[in-house]
């Protein structure tokens, strides 16, 4: 009896496909692998042979050095420190964002305003100018009222955000007019209608505005730099360098525990980004309420 099964003809684009995945992938890791090798490594070792891809003794005691071991000028400062003000501001800067951003959008499209369109075009060009724009101006504010080194001079100044208000305002655009009506006939008012409707169901744009908010504001440096001169407010984006620095530079730099501080810069917006991933594409892409 004659075979009728036909051969399958071998498709090259998965495997095309799936080889561009992967070659992306290790181009992402492999700088990490390659730092976290060679932050194992003694730092006399590091100066000598740079980069290493050998597995050192020394990880256990670096890590253990940038977490807690006292450094910079002061001789305070440590890891731990600077990631406890490095979370308050990514937080604040975040949690900042979302509310003023869902404030705005809840005016400009619920409110009958005269000018709530010309008010949000306005709103979202400043989206053109940059921190480095204004970054003078707000920084003669802050001082003018005394809130530098403080977290409220570092957070307060940059918590309007054009991105958020333009997403909450799409979003609130979306919400059927069905649901305010209702909302209307029950006796809603407008903070309750705010409270107890749009904020729960706005529970997935505003995992997405937090990871988007708290990772622009975890890796904030220009601006911490400015606010911050005392060295217990300094965050780890702002406060790697001077941490492993002596002050008069007798003794060989702490390369190993400087990586190792890196490496704990980048773990947080990672891991919010991993866990919440699934929240933000639905938060970004979602039509349906």
């Amino acid at each position: 009896m004659a075979d009728t099964q036909t051969k399958r003809a071998f498709k090259w684009e998965p495997v095309i496909d799936h080889g561009i995945l992967i070659l992306g992938a290790l181009m992402m890791i492999l700088p990490i692998v390659i730092a976290l090798t060679t932050a194992s490594q003694p730092d006399v070792q590091i100066i000598k042979e740079g980069l290493s891809f050998q597995i050192g003794d020394q990880l256990d005691d670096n890590i253990s050095s940038a977490l807690f071991t006292q450094g910079g000028f002061s001789g305070e400062i440590t890891g731990m420190l600077m990631l406890q003000n490095s979370m308050i501001l990514g937080i604040g800067f975040a949690v900042g964002k979302i509310i003023i951003g869902m404030m705005a959008a809840y005016a400009i499209v619920y409110f009958r305003l005269r000018f709530a369109t010309f008010a949000f075009w306005i709103i979202f060009t400043t989206l053109l100018l940059p921190l480095e724009v204004r970054i003078m101006p707000s920084y003669e504010v802050v001082q003018g009222m005394g809130l530098t080194n403080t977290y409220t001079g570092l957070i307060l100044p940059l918590i309007a955000s054009a991105t958020a208000t333009f997403f909450f305002r799409q979003f609130f655009l979306s919400v059927p007019e069905e649901l305010v009506e209702a909302a209307r006939i029950d006796g809603a008012g407008p903070v309750k209608f705010f409270i107890d409707i749009l904020v729960p169901l706005s529970r997935t744009m505003i995992a997405a505005m937090f990871i988007i908010m708290f990772v622009f504001g975890w890796n904030q440096y220009l601006w911490p730099t400015l606010i911050t001169t005392e060295e217990h407010m300094y965050t780890l984006v702002r406060g790697i360098r001077q941490i492993i620095q002596d002050q008069d530079g007798a003794t060989i730099p702490q390369f190993g525990r400087g990586i190792m501080l890196a490496m704990l810069a980048i773990l947080p917006p990672v891991l919010i980004v991993v866990f919440f991933q699934s929240w933000f594409v639905k938060g970004l892409t979602e039509s349906d309420k």
